[in-house]
């Protein structure tokens, strides 16, 4: 069996399971945010009954990080829905905005404090859930419904889905990161390539990714429409979960001879920067074939490109230099806003590169305006501007106006295109 596989497998207390299998399975962990946290209430409550308890108040996490450093009144209400229920049920894990534990992106956050770990199964309200795949689990989004019926009974009716397997050789390029991999990827295969199947993402080159890079690997599985993103555990990976948790982990790993539906090879010294073009992910074009694209505004930010890599990477290309278009950076958590004024690059810390540069920096963590928000949200676009950005869509509205426009890009291509003020490939910088 696949990787993906046997983890469904094992919930679901079965010793084969194959594609296309309809299971039940038991449930590690389950996440939701402030968006879609209310819904899933109401329907937990309506289904279960108004004094209904969680299945386990220590396996459900919450997470307010979407619409939260604002004065809309209905984003507001959805906050403190959020607090009562987790006094009414004592959830255990919640880090509430405005508290000593406000964490910030709920995929980022998860990972920091020790809730992804291999062998498990996580749902989340919320797609880009399948991030966690980097920690060697099967990790997916589901809907309010489903969420709400785990909140009760702890389990999920589930399809096995095939898995193709994308294989990386090669050492990685100084000038390529994991989000020009995945943007190739999509760019291949279209948004729909992998509908309802496992990415399972290994390989040399993989094997060579931090886990910040993993993150973003597995975490745009979804915009290629898969089930989930998954990558095998190592010894990065056990590090990493051992200084978080004190959990126990069941590591599970594929068969050799597990069948895959199909598989890619990529040389990684034949891929360059790419960025995704209006409106899709899957429109891609290399970097040097857009070059010279006048834009209006960069954005450095979310689960996707908001970690302290993804910061350290920038601070590389801006360092000593200056932007020449608006350039918003978000830091995803609060763990990564305090790390960038602590890591170092030449003795200067990252977050003093970025402001020297002129970037506006955002004052809290979140999502901020990679889902557009209201309109005193940090960074959204409010017209017909061309932003360059390292969030993971780009479907019109998405980042506020319908009238603007978004390539994705990598926080190397972003950096560069800062300080050109168009679309730039990162080597002329580097």
């Amino acid at each position: 069996m696949t990787l993906t596989e046997k983890i469904l497998g094992r919930h679901a207390g079965k010793r084969q399971v194959s594609p296309g299998d309809n299971i039940w399975i038991d449930v590690d962990v389950l996440m939701t945010h402030d968006v879609c946290g209310p819904g899933t209430i109401e329907i937990f409550k309506r289904e279960f009954g108004k004094d209904a308890k969680v299945w386990d108040r220590e396996r459900v996490v919450i997470i307010p990080d979407h619409y939260i450093f604002t004065q809309d009144t209905y984003a507001r209400r959805n906050i403190d829905i959020l607090r009562e229920f987790v006094i009414e049920q004592g959830i255990k894990h919640f880090y509430d905005v405005g508290s000593p534990y406000y964490k910030g992106v709920c995929h980022v956050a998860l990972a920091e404090e020790g809730h992804t770990r291999p062998g498990e199964v996580l749902f989340g309200t919320d797609s880009h859930t399948c991030t966690a795949g980097a920690f060697g689990e099967f990790a997916t989004g589901i809907g309010n419904t489903d969420a709400a019926f785990i909140m009760g009974a702890g389990r999920l009716w589930v399809k096995v889905p095939p898995t193709i397997r994308f294989i990386f050789e090669g050492e990685m390029p100084a000038y390529l990161m994991a989000k020009d991999l995945i943007l190739h990827i999509i760019g291949d295969i279209g948004v729909d390539g992998a509908t309802y199947k496992a990415m399972e993402f290994t390989g040399d080159g993989i094997s060579g990714l931090s886990i910040e890079e993993r993150m973003t690997l597995c975490n745009m599985a979804i915009e290629a429409g898969g089930k989930n993103g998954i990558i095998a555990p190592d010894d990065k990976t056990l590090r990493f979960i051992k200084q978080r948790t004190k959990k126990g982990m069941d590591v599970v790993y594929g068969d050799d001879d597990a069948g895959y539906e199909s598989s890619r090879i990529y040389n990684l010294k034949n891929i360059e920067p790419v960025v995704a073009r209006p409106h899709s992910p899957d429109n891609k074009a290399i970097v040097r074939e857009v070059q010279g694209t006048k834009i209006d505004r960069c954005y450095i930010g979310s689960c996707t490109g908001g970690k302290l890599e993804d910061f350290k990477a920038a601070a590389r290309i801006l360092r000593g230099r200056s932007v020449k278009v608006d350039t918003y950076v978000v830091p995803a958590t609060t763990e990564v806003e305090r790390r960038i004024k602590e890591e170092m690059i030449d003795g200067e810390s990252v977050y003093s590169v970025l402001k020297n540069a002129g970037a506006k920096i955002s004052d809290g963590a979140s999502c901020a305006a990679c889902l557009g928000g209201p309109t005193d949200t940090f960074g959204r676009l409010e017209g017909s501007e061309v932003c360059i950005s390292t969030t993971n869509r780009n479907f019109p509205g998405r980042m506020g106006s319908r009238q603007s426009q978004v390539y994705l890009a990598s926080p190397l291509t972003v950096a560069a295109s800062a300080v050109r003020g168009v679309i730039t490939d990162p080597r002329e910088l580097m």
